[in-house]
């Protein structure tokens, strides 16, 4: 009885690791250090948006087409329109490397729960990548909410004559970050403010495709 008991926690703990390996969602820190990428399921593809940068006013200076040259970096989507690959842990899509201004064919694939392995390609071959760290935890999906439908249930207003609330809680968007109103709460003391929020509603990831 205790053989089995003891088998079925080696089973399930394996199982939660299994799954948290297999999340590719959250805030990652790139490579050389100088970004936080934050990854999440929109409309049933996985983008990842610059969340952060080590030097701020970063612009997209070496995109081809002029007109986007001032483009900030910070919420510019880097891994756009990521697919499930059938049969394996791992999304498929295009890698924006800011540094040519050029997209590659791209796959993402978490090694463990901390690291996320980065593979793009040109033309198949000139193959490189590199590996990202987790520094932020995994974002939940949900069917009705606004990272799965792009939409989010309005919210009934208040009676006119209801009284204002003593205190009040901060709503918390799927993405672990204030959404709207909440989005200029004051961040905690030493933690810097998130600009960014659900990535799933910045315009360049809602629009239709």
């Amino acid at each position: 009885m205790s053989t089995t008991i003891a088998y079925s926690a080696v089973v399930f703990a394996a199982g939660i690791s299994s799954a948290l390996a297999a999340d590719p969602t959250g805030d990652w820190r790139v490579a050389d250090g100088v970004a936080n990428i934050r990854v999440a399921q929109c409309n049933g593809s996985m983008w990842g948006v610059v969340a952060w940068e080590k030097t701020p006013g970063g612009r997209d200076v070496n995109n081809p087409d002029a007109s986007r040259q001032s483009r900030p970096t910070l919420g510019m989507p880097i891994l756009i329109d990521m697919k499930k690959k059938p049969g394996a842990e791992a999304w498929e899509g295009q890698v924006y490397n800011a540094k040519d201004g050029k997209l590659y064919a791209s796959t993402i694939t978490p090694t463990d729960p901390d690291h996320l392995e980065i593979q793009g390609c040109v033309l198949g071959f000139l193959c490189g990548g590199e590996t990202w760290t987790r520094v932020g935890p995994p974002i939940p999906s949900s069917p009705v909410n606004s990272m799965a439908k792009g939409t989010q249930k309005p919210i009934a207003p208040a009676p006119a004559h209801a009284s204002a609330p003593k205190s009040t809680t901060t709503a918390t968007t799927t993405t672990g970050v204030g959404s709207g109103a909440t989005a200029a709460a004051k961040p905690p003391a030493g933690k810097p403010a998130d600009q960014v929020g659900d990535i799933c509603l910045l315009p360049e990831v809602a629009r239709p495709r």
